[in-house]
Parts: structure tokens; C-alpha cells; sequence
């Protein structure tokens, strides 16, 4: 995760993100972000692309403080955006702050963090058509 610039940005109230749940972010460039709650009213909010095959990670199963990908089943960390082992890889997180019931995301991390990183398209490679 870049470093925090605390320029935050209310995105929702925390009761509008379901108990073991999830809703997404929009950005202008990049991956969605998802934000997760927990059965203890934690939130998270990590890149809404699992570090497997790319699976969006806010469709998957939230326990504890991990988050089901719907593809594969791979255990992500919310607090890290790790896989659990015995799979590997991480998925960017972003910074959040809670306030009043509010949740805050940092907005420079919104507009410029993991904006490189693309969802894979499902299904088989386009041919693109000989012309003559």
C-alpha cells in the first residue's frame, strides 16, 4: 500500500455495507476497490481482484478477517490482501479510516494506487479476423 496522504473521503456508512460483506468502489482508472465488513463491524478495502486469476474478491465469502475468492476458493487476508498458504500472491489494500459510522477512504490512494493493474476477460482469446 502507498503511503496514506490522510486526504479521506467518505464513501458510505458503515451499515451500508452487510454484516460478512461487501460493495464496491468505482474509480475513474483502474480495478474497483472493494470494502468488506466483518461480523465485528471491522472494515477493510482491498483491490476487487484476487492475486490468483483475478477473480472479484467483493462477490466472495467474508469469515473472520479473510474474504473467499468466488473462483477458486483462495483464503485472502483482509488486513493484508494476502493468500493464505499453502497459495501465494497479494492484492494492493487501501488505507481506511471509520469516523462517526462513517467509512473514509484516502483519496489520492483512490485516484493513483494499483491504477495499472487490469480484470482478466473471461472466456476464450479473440481471433482477430484476416482481411483480404
Amino acid at each position: 500500500m502507498s503511503g496514506a496522504s490522510n486526504q479521506w473521503r467518505a464513501i458510505c456508512r458503515v451499515d451500508d455495507i452487510p454484516v460478512l460483506g461487501s460493495r464496491r468502489v468505482a474509480r475513474d482508472v483502474g480495478v474497483d476497490v472493494a470494502i468488506f465488513r466483518n461480523d465485528q463491524d471491522q472494515v477493510f478495502a482491498l483491490l476487487d481482484r484476487c492475486p490468483h486469476k483475478g477473480g472479484p474478491l467483493s462477490q466472495g465469502i467474508v469469515f473472520g478477517t479473510s474474504v473467499a475468492c468466488p473462483l477458486h476458493n483462495w483464503t485472502i487476508g483482509l488486513d493484508d490482501g494476502c493468500a493464505r498458504a499453502p497459495d501465494a500472491g497479494c492484492t494492493p489494500r487501501f488505507a481506511v479510516h471509520v469516523s462517526d459510522g462513517v467509512v473514509h477512504l484516502d483519496a489520492v490512494e483512490l485516484a493513483q494506487h494499483a491504477i495499472d493493474l487490469v480484470r482478466p476477460v473471461a472466456g476464450p482469446k479473440v481471433i482477430p479476423l484476416a482481411v483480404g
